[in-house]
């Protein structure tokens, strides 16, 4: 399969960085290489598509970073999910979360491992955010709950939440691959109690959640979050991420338009995960 590269340089490097690869991702680009100068992203040619990303570099270069250049080169068939298998590593979370690979070995006293064919899926576990709904995820009782994570990715959230003893969990994503990935990932951990959903909010509206989960981008979730509201039951919870820290504010603004109660807050590099209470 041929493959479109981006090659962004940025200066400075960060945050820019992760907000651009976050941006991308929304765009369908599969895989990034991190570099000094930049990073490298890489998209199947037959899903690139030249508009939405020359329009996104180009917003960025009126309000972000004080040097930004791209180039896009057309690569040949190289198997470049090998190549990014090949670099995975396991993520440990608080000691008691292992997100592994298979072809990576099992660790003794791990509560909660999730095994997942990354396959270039957002949400590996690797980056902050992910991490930082772990992190509340960890401390929440699931048991008996009805779980929706938006934005799954590889399922990871959503198989932590169904391990924890939620009730029935669903998982959500507009990219087909993740919601492919997901569906892989949910039967390698023998998860029988969720329903894998390829779409977006819009198909929200037959099933209302104790939990909520959204670790996605700020302009998504200023966008959902009041579809996020509408299902979300009373005293219920609803997670947020995905968003560098100089947006919290913008994000608790709008959570509490909706009457949400902020309840929690984690911080990791620039990365922010809000936790909310609906009175």
């Amino acid at each position: 399969m041929d493959y479109i590269e981006i090659h962004c340089q940025l200066e400075p490097v960060e945050p820019w960085t992760d907000i651009l690869i976050a941006e991308l991702s929304d765009l369908g680009f599969e895989s990034f290489s991190e570099e000094e100068t930049g990073f490298r992203a890489y998209i199947g040619a037959c899903h690139y598509r030249s508009k939405p990303v020359t329009e996104l570099f180009e917003r960025y270069r009126e309000k972000g970073p004080e040097k930004l250049s791209f180039e896009v080169n057309k690569l040949g068939g190289k198997n470049w999910n090998a190549v990014w298998e090949s670099n995975f590593e396991p993520v440990k979370v608080e000691g008691k979360c292992l997100i592994r690979a298979p072809f990576h070995e099992s660790e003794p006293g791990i509560e909660h491992e999730i095994i997942i064919e990354p396959k270039m899926s957002f949400g590996t576990g690797h980056h902050e955010t992910t991490v930082l709904v772990i992190k509340f995820m960890l401390e929440m009782d699931f048991e008996g709950q009805t779980v929706l994570d938006m934005g799954c990715g590889t399922g990871v959230l959503a198989i932590l939440a169904a391990q924890k003893g939620a009730k029935h969990v669903a998982a959500i994503d507009n990219y087909l691959y993740a919601y492919e990935n997901t569906l892989e990932n949910a039967s390698r951990n023998h998860v029988d109690n969720m329903d894998v959903l390829h779409g977006d909010s819009s198909i929200l509206g037959g099933q209302s959640y104790d939990v909520i989960l959204a670790n996605i981008t700020r302009n998504v979730l200023l966008e959902d979050m009041s579809k996020y509201d509408k299902v979300l039951n009373s005293g219920g919870t609803l997670i947020m991420s995905g968003f560098m820290t100089f947006d919290k504010d913008v994000i608790f603004a709008a959570a509490k338009s909706l009457d949400l109660e902020l309840s929690g807050e984690k911080e990791m590099e620039d990365w922010t995960a809000l936790k909310f209470t609906k009175a």
